[in-house]
């Protein structure tokens, strides 16, 4: 459980450096445009998650991300006693991940966002988004489990683009990117409405492929 908590803070950690990473570079070099710093944003956070998921995943199952560890509990794919030491870890190493960007830009290692992502329709994207990827996950890992990694770096980098919210579908991610203010912030005052929304979507679609394609538990890794 030790060598799982540990892969999982510093899968998450190198997660949060791509995406806060790419973001502080994506800006300085855009000049301004926008969409071509998502762009930038978009593919380096895809590329990073099929390195880092072929990478962590023979050892802790690369979580990186409380929803899939709920998701993957409810499934019996890990023991309920097992997953507060996989949230915690993916909480520290995503706020170590932000830190460590922030210095290699020279940059405060953490310094409150002022991005506002607030309202309905980005806390409903979020909802979208993160029953997306589960989704993604479920359908993969019972048909061609071989193909998760690319298939969640691919929806990931789909759901930068076609969400409002550019995806964060993940609670350690909108927590830690509120630690920052740069390109890939989120006020600290919305993360509460995006943490709601990611869960109820990793349930709901959790719930809906357990009806969808029925299929024996995932064996849980010895403890």
């Amino acid at each position: 459980m030790v060598q799982r908590a540990a892969t999982e803070a510093l899968g998450t950690a190198f997660l949060l450096m791509t995406i806060v990473g790419s973001g502080i570079m994506a800006e300085r070099l855009a000049g301004g445009n926008v969409a071509l710093a998502l762009l930038a944003n978009s593919l380096a956070t895809g590329a990073g998650l099929v390195a880092l998921i072929l990478a962590f995943a023979a050892t802790s199952g690369a979580h990186f991300n409380p929803a899939v560890t709920l998701s993957v509990a409810m499934q019996g794919g890990i023991a309920w006693h097992e997953v507060p030491g996989y949230i915690v870890a993916q909480i520290v190493g995503a706020l170590a991940g932000v830190a460590s960007a922030h210095a290699m830009f020279g940059l405060p290692l953490f310094f409150a966002s002022h991005h506002s992502r607030g309202g309905y329709a980005l806390v409903w994207s979020e909802f979208v988004a993160t029953f997306g990827l589960m989704t993604v996950i479920w359908g993969c890992a019972r048909t061609r489990s071989s193909m998760v990694p690319f298939a969640v770096a691919a929806y990931i980098t789909a759901a930068y683009w076609f969400t409002s919210s550019t995806s964060f579908a993940n609670p350690a991610v909108a927590l830690a990117r509120s630690t920052t203010d740069t390109f890939a912030g989120i006020r600290p005052v919305d993360v509460p409405g995006f943490v709601a929304a990611q869960l109820a979507g990793a349930i709901a679609a959790t719930l809906c492929f357990r009806w969808l394609v029925p299929a024996p538990e995932v064996s849980r890794a010895d403890s």
